[in-house]
């Protein structure tokens, strides 16, 4: 301020850099050129890395390669890849449709003549393996999806899940764009972020994701982080998928059919068995043994059968606690013993139908039957 006086009084302009020197330059408005452009959005060679016919040869060089990008390793870090899903799972037909379905009608929703919702709501009892056939469907298409959770629906300070949210679908549409795959935004359990129960309070947080969400849904190419809007800013549509268990707890403006699909996912006893018998294959567990399990076991939910393979892990773990020392020793074997000492090996119990159904009964139940035999 005191220059600017200083140089409206001696009536002399003040003196350049350079004539061409963008430093200085003016915008329409008299504003600074540089500061405006870096406001209103990111900068060019952030957004997109030096990336031939995007950013002008002379800049981009070769040292770093014809389509580096400095900082996309960095932001990667948010997306989801899937190397720990091993081996040949089942997927449920009707699942799959659904989820396949609505994430290619908003890739393809500029040449289709209807209205498309942006969000996929799968809702259902718990431990049914909504998100797991979620993650399933995305590592057979391909997709690397960006994958958030009820917890960073809260924060200490306002706003900021709302602008999470818009950070992490540019995100996925950036993956689109630079990586050329096909990216999605998942939040899983939003009911528990979002839902109303009881008498719990509703936080202006609550309300900015409501707000943010319904805003991606009615303009999902023009997703602002804070900064002003430019006319090139166009960002790529980007599905997003939802689960929870109960969505009546959550803003109705939000869930509407314009917005939001919903999608009721409740295995049938067939798919159950399915599933179960991909999970059981690897130990040898025929299909017929299996339905036998889920026979014996009815109306439980998917996650049950998975909690019976991991309680048949408990004898021998207990087993192998004794083979170390016992119960006294077992902070120092675990985490002081020198380098040069090793742990006793490990042996996993072998599954069996009758060592999966006796982890299945009530403690008091269990040795009933080891009593009987």
């Amino acid at each position: 301020m005191v220059a600017a006086a200083t140089e409206k009084e001696s009536g002399k302009p003040k003196k350049r850099l350079s004539e061409q020197s963008s430093w200085e330059a003016k915008d329409s408005e008299g504003k600074d050129y540089l500061y405006r452009l870096g406001k209103e959005a990111d900068n060019m060679n952030i957004a997109v890395g030096a990336r031939a016919g995007v950013i002008d040869d002379l800049f981009a060089g070769n040292f770093l390669g014809r389509d580096s990008d400095i900082v996309f390793d960095y932001r990667q870090k948010v997306t989801r890849s899937f190397e720990y899903l091993q081996g040949d799972y089942y997927i449920a037909p009707v699942f799959m449709d659904k989820v396949v379905c609505h994430i290619v009608k908003n890739y393809i929703s500029h040449i289709l003549n209807t209205k498309v919702p942006l969000i996929l709501g799968i809702w259902g009892g718990k431990g049914q393996g909504k998100s797991f056939q979620t993650e399933l469907i995305f590592q057979a298409m391909g997709v690397e999806p960006v994958i958030m959770s009820a917890g960073e629906l809260e924060s200490e300070r306002a706003g900021e899940p709302g602008r999470l949210i818009c950070d992490r679908y540019r995100t996925a549409s950036q993956v689109v764009q630079n990586k050329g795959k096909m990216s999605c935004l998942m939040i899983n359990d939003i009911d528990a972020g979002l839902g109303r129960f009881g008498n719990t309070q509703m936080t202006v947080n609550n309300q900015i994701v409501v707000g943010t969400l319904m805003n991606l849904c009615d303009n999902p190419t023009r997703v602002s982080v804070g900064q002003d809007w430019r006319e090139s800013d166009v960002t790529k549509r980007i599905p997003i998928i939802v689960t929870g268990n109960d969505f009546s707890t959550i803003y109705a403006p939000l869930i509407r059919d314009g917005r939001m699909e919903k999608f009721y996912w409740q295995p049938t006893h067939e798919d159950i068995i399915n599933i179960v018998h991909r999970t059981y294959e690897r130990d040898g567990i025929a299909r017929d043994e299996v339905e036998s399990i889920v026979n014996t076991f009815p109306n439980q939910a998917l996650d049950f059968y998975g909690a019976l393979r991991s309680r048949t892990y408990d004898r021998s773990i207990s087993k192998w606690i004794d083979d170390i020392g016992g119960v006294e020793n077992l902070g120092n074997k675990l985490l002081k013993r020198r380098k040069d000492e090793k742990l006793p090996v490990y042996v996993p119990p072998k599954q069996t139908m009758e060592a999966l159904l006796e982890s299945g009964l009530f403690p008091s139940q269990r040795a009933e039957a080891n009593n009987g035999d």
